[in-house]
């Protein structure tokens, strides 16, 4: 770890949030906060992918946005961008860092925050340098994954770990509970929820699922971040 202090070099620290948010849930956003507390990072941007490489059919883009505009409007040190969503073309995590490091520059120091498999499965399919050149890796993993399986030591002081016991939620079982008309209460934000209703998503066929899905920090099918 690096504790909760920047550096002495006074370099901005940004965390860097990717993942589908099909929908946006409290594990996400528990995580998010531990990582900018665990890692002293100045911001924590929510990057909703645009179109996944290699996922399911996922509910459009805009909705996802304003889901996740919704649940980090009151946390002053949250932001949400739209990069992945208005490049379009499929959601690659090696040209979204590039995109973000061009427009901060080098004075940043950014920190990319996805589930351990997903961190896993981004640096074996992508070039390891590269990413790991462009940003540092906070994987968020659930308290009793067993991460020896994992391999992560193997990338040096790039790659850190955070548990978030708030990971047992998962997009992918929220989705399911509003489609059997089971509670989503205290899995999303209020403001999430009432979306959802009003916009009556999940109601329908929900598509094939993957297991493990990506978009969940701590599912790993997708490049572009956790669920």
């Amino acid at each position: 770890m690096w504790g909760t202090m920047t550096d002495g070099d006074g370099r901005r620290r940004l965390g860097i949030m990717g993942g589908t948010f099909d929908p946006v849930h409290n594990g996400h956003l528990v995580c998010a906060e531990e990582a900018r507390w665990q890692f002293g990072l100045d911001e924590v941007v929510f990057v909703p992918a645009g179109r996944p490489w290699q996922k399911r059919e996922v509910t459009p883009a805009e909705d996802r946005y304003l889901l996740t505009m919704l649940a980090t409007a009151r946390n002053p040190h949250f932001s949400v961008s739209r990069l992945e969503i208005d490049r379009g073309g499929p959601t690659y995590t090696l040209e979204t860092l590039r995109a973000l490091r061009d427009f901060h520059g080098e004075e940043a120091e950014l920190f990319f925050i996805t589930g351990a498999d997903a961190v896993l499965e981004i640096l074996t399919w992508k070039d390891p340098e590269a990413v790991l050149g462009t940003a540092r890796f906070i994987a968020a993993t659930r308290p009793e994954y067993d991460l020896g399986k994992l391999e992560l030591g193997r990338f040096g002081d790039r790659v850190s770990v955070i548990q978030i016991p708030a990971l047992a939620i998962s997009s992918t079982d929220i989705r399911r509970r509003v489609r059997e008309g089971r509670p989503i209460q205290y899995l999303v934000p209020p403001e999430v929820a009432a979306y959802i209703d009003e916009r009556q998503l999940y109601r329908g066929s929900d598509g094939p699922e993957r297991p493990g899905g990506a978009d969940e920090p701590g599912g790993a099918d997708e490049p572009g971040g956790g669920e």
